[in-house]
């Protein structure tokens, strides 16, 4: 009877640690790139489209079957109330991932349900549970092949959810890759069901890319490409590598070009992972596969200069898999070293990822958000075009059609950073006549605001420090101690 019990442990640990998480919806911290997700779900909903502005498609999401999932929360609950559901959808997922993650690297029942809780509650497992992008769906989906695919031996796994986690990110090639090739290696085997299901991912996405969109990567990685390529210098790459190893390879951002907190998890990590290795358990097959995962994800993406920070959260929590393992499961002195890990790392980081999350839902859902419901009382001809960056809230909750900066959203501006690169936001606005322009500058200073002058007039100013203001004593430290968002200058076209 008490053995079942504690068989249960690690699912009141999973409702525990959504319940918990839950708490960060009242900061409103949803990333900028899910309303873009959100839009196209629902430009599929309008137009039967998958697209950003009506009619004309587009892959402006980096996934597909995020945008399929968000169609269906659209459908059902409507527009107006389908963000908290997925929202939690989004937690719970993720959350059962680190139950079958648990189940992978563990025997002892509460050492599963502490690792749940502790991992559950880092600002990575935060951020991909709470702000609204597809990578709840990408942990459950990867760590449900280990467990299913890999450990239980289920054949419709090793052929399903390769497919599946394609469609969420085509990125997953790097995940799918690494799997494959420690299994070779441990097992001497070639799992042919697994290579079925890896080689119909790629077809599939591949060919409903080229056969839907005329193309065979989705453009958001070609358009940042195309905007963001830039030739370096060895000694450029060096310190562009630096200033991003500080940033990204830990859980903690902090200015300057070198982190000492991420340095000594780093360390950490790896002691605990060669310390872990070192013993002959079953699990080490599953430990080298999600700890070379974390080192060549991160090094890929940070040498191609990806700078957003989500593309890390999967890999940051991977890589400190090995640490709480090798805490939970010290022999002596376990509660000094648990009591340590938890006073010193974890609590700090929960208190870090709740501030920043108070910070920045202030300035994304209260600031930015406010810009696209002016727009969208202000402006009643949802046909109307704004140019912008970003391409989330404002278009979104403003309705307008959109041209963004990179090109995410709208192919055309591409077109424009090929033939001038320099100088393609303006000869946008001469080719295109967008209605509206948010600009981060003055457009009425510097060599082309004789243009603007004569075509536009500045129709509102937006100022972050208009929007530090609250009546909770607590929270108005917190936005000023951490500001988060842009000052923005809204221009209208001159009739």
């Amino acid at each position: 009877m008490a053995e079942n019990k504690n068989n249960r442990l690690p699912i009141y640990a999973v409702i525990f640690t959504v319940l918990l998480k839950l708490l960060f919806l009242l900061t409103h911290y949803i990333q900028e790139d899910a309303f873009i997700t959100w839009r196209v779900a629902q430009n599929l909903l309008d137009y039967g489209v998958i697209g950003f502005n009506g009619e004309t498609k587009i892959s402006a999401s980096t996934t597909h079957l995020y945008v399929f999932v968000s169609y269906l929360f659209n459908l059902v609950l409507g527009k107006e109330y389908f963000i908290e559901p997925l929202l939690i959808f989004n937690s719970i997922l993720f959350t059962i991932g680190t139950l079958f993650l648990a189940h992978l690297t563990l025997k002892n029942p509460w050492h599963k349900a502490i690792f749940i809780v502790l991992i559950g509650i880092l600002p990575p497992a935060v951020k991909i549970s709470i702000l609204g992008m597809e990578y709840g769906i990408l942990f459950f989906l990867e760590m449900s092949l280990l467990y299913y695919g890999f450990s239980k031996g289920r054949k419709w796994a090793l052929i399903l959810l390769p497919i599946l986690i394609m469609f969420t990110r085509i990125d997953t090639i790097i995940f799918l890759g690494i799997v494959f090739l420690v299994d070779i290696f441990w097992n001497r085997k070639i799992r042919w069901s697994y290579i079925w299901g890896g080689i119909l991912g790629l077809l599939s996405v591949l060919s409903f890319n080229w056969l839907y969109f005329g193309e065979l990567v989705n453009n958001t990685i070609v358009a940042k490409k195309l905007l963001y390529e830039h030739d370096f210098t060895f000694a450029q790459n060096l310190d562009y590598f630096l200033v991003s190893f500080g940033n990204f390879w830990g859980m903690l951002k902090l200015p300057g070009n070198f982190n000492p907190v991420t340095v000594i998890v780093l360390i950490f990590e790896l002691l605990c992972f060669i310390y872990l290795v070192r013993q002959r358990e079953k699990r080490n097959y599953f430990l080298w596969m999600i700890f070379i995962f974390g080192w060549v994800k991160q090094i890929i993406f940070i040498s191609q200069k990806s700078l957003f920070d989500w593309y890390y959260w999967v890999p940051q929590l991977l890589l400190f898999v090995p640490v709480l393992i090798f805490v939970l499961e010290q022999k002596e002195k376990r509660n000094l070293w648990l009591s340590l890990l938890v006073v010193f790392y974890i609590l700090p980081m929960t208190v870090f990822q709740t501030i920043h999350s108070i910070a920045t839902g202030n300035g994304e859902w209260n600031y930015r958000r406010k810009i696209g419901l002016f727009l969208n009382s202000y402006e009643k001809d949802k046909n109307q075009w704004i140019l912008l960056e970003p391409a989330g809230y404002v278009p979104y909750f403003s309705g307008l059609k959109t041209i963004d900066e990179v090109g995410l959203v709208d192919k055309q501006i591409q077109t424009e950073v090929k033939k001038d690169k320099a100088h393609y936001w303006l000869n946008t606005v001469k080719n295109r006549k967008p209605k509206y322009l948010l600009s981060y500058n003055n457009l009425f200073t510097g060599k082309d605001a004789a243009y603007y002058q004569a075509h536009y007039k500045l129709l509102k100013e937006f100022r972050i420090k208009d929007n530090l203001k609250s009546d909770n004593r607590i929270l108005e430290k917190i936005y000023h101690l951490k500001p988060s968002g842009t000052d923005y200058n809204l221009y209208v076209k001159i009739d």
